[in-house]
């Protein structure tokens, strides 16, 4: 548009609601150690009012049209969306823009955030799942922001001031940085026109330059917290979100650990009854990925759970998979696409991910041939790519001390 933003938009003439999200092209990775999770932090401020609207009156707004106001925070967006009755779709547009260009970022606000970060930080470090995740992170990606956690440390939280936050949000949340995408029964000429009148007059923003991870990925750490499961990830770096062989990669996990059919599935859980939770996810960057392993298991049977995750990765390395799993894979991943776009969510989300990562709306049709092509020959040369050769980084967190201590240094 003239201001800057783009806008994409699907007409859903049958739906009853809309779904609106702006994407905002910067996030956890593009923060200085000093400001360590001040995208997330951003993601709670935005909805604590604007100049013209209280928290509690923008609230309001929303839910007595009958709508709901959410947000997240990666590595590399930060998303803000609105669901609403197709009937309030002109509040859903204003309010969400004037939220996403004017927060009010009143003191008050930012203390009281603040504590409710610390508190989810806490809540995230106590459990053994997410902190797993969390240190392989750290290993996978050494000296750099995408091994960072994306809500920052008690640290950073506790020392940014008003001024720096607002600061970030001023070089960054510029038209030029923004995706808008809305879904359901709605005129897309009238939908960027109504967006582009609220933008127009703004500083137009650049995008973030980011440098890729130079450092290779750590072995891997083990910790003690009090609980009573053992919890192992095993991660490798992977593809970057433009990478070709990015659906053969998704096959590739689909058939390691992506459903109840897949390797991991069956050997560790069913067969052996060692996991209730294990699964494996492929995860891309602009200019880099990773491909994780997870299972909550016994402490008596990590090495046990370790070995086959070994195994695994280097049989699908080694030898090409089975016909009737490839069918299962790709069906899988093609079917489950397809169905979550019954959800109006979900394709306002596929419109704006698609353009922020890759410049246009790629079509489903597309993206259901690029699965379709994939061959057994495909998958066992991507997971040469990606597990032949290269560094593993290896996460325990078992049952231990109190984590306490480890608290006070966080």
């Amino acid at each position: 548009m003239p201001s800057g933003i783009r806008v994409a938009t699907e007409r859903v003439p049958e739906a009853r609601s809309v779904a609106i999200g702006c994407w905002v092209g910067v996030g956890a990775r593009d923060e200085t150690p000093e400001l360590a999770g001040v995208s997330h932090f951003l993601e709670h401020l935005l909805f604590k009012g604007t100049p013209t609207l209280s928290a509690t009156e923008l609230a309001q707004e929303v839910e007595a049209a009958g709508g709901e106001m959410n947000a997240y925070t990666g590595a590399e967006t930060t998303a803000f969306f609105v669901r609403l009755p197709a009937d309030a779709l002109d509040l859903g547009l204003e309010l969400l823009a004037e939220v996403v260009r004017q927060p009010a970022f009143g003191p008050a606000d930012v203390e009281a955030e603040r504590q409710v970060i610390l508190e989810e930080l806490v809540a995230a470090q106590d459990d053994g799942e997410d902190r797993a995740h969390e240190l392989l992170n750290e290993a996978l990606f050494p000296e750099h922001p995408l091994g960072r956690e994306i809500m920052g440390g008690r640290e950073s939280i506790e020392a940014m001031d008003t001024a720096s936050i607002a600061g970030f949000h001023d070089r960054w949340y510029r038209p030029d940085n923004l995706v808008w995408s809305v879904v359901g029964p709605v005129d897309h000429d009238r939908v960027a026109s109504v967006l582009d009148a609220r933008f127009v007059g703004a500083p137009a923003g650049v995008a973030p330059v980011r440098q890729a991870p130079a450092v290779l990925p750590l072995p891997g750490r083990a910790e003690s917290m009090a609980i009573e499961q053992a919890h192992v990830a095993v991660g490798l770096r992977a593809l970057a979100n433009g990478d070709d062989d990015r659906f053969a990669l998704s096959v590739a996990s689909q058939v390691l650990g992506g459903g109840t059919a897949s390797r991991l599935f069956q050997r560790v859980r069913e067969e052996r009854g060692l996991a209730y939770t294990v699964y494996s996810q492929p995860t891309s960057y602009r200019d880099c990925g990773t491909l994780v392993l997870y299972a909550g298991t016994s402490p008596d049977c990590v090495d046990e759970v370790l070995a086959t995750f070994t195994d695994e990765l280097d049989r699908l390395a080694g030898e090409p998979i089975a016909p009737r799993e490839l069918e299962v894979a790709v069906g899988y991943l093609v079917g489950s696409m397809l169905i979550g776009l019954e959800d109006l969510g979900s394709r306002m989300n596929r419109l704006a991910s698609s353009l922020a990562s890759y410049g246009r709306v790629v079509p489903i049709d597309e993206t259901v041939d690029r699965y379709r092509a994939v061959s057994a020959e495909d998958v066992q040369r991507v997971m040469q790519r990606v597990a032949v050769d290269q560094p593993r980084s290896v996460v325990t967190v078992a049952p231990g001390r109190s984590r306490t201590s480890r608290r006070r240094r966080d």
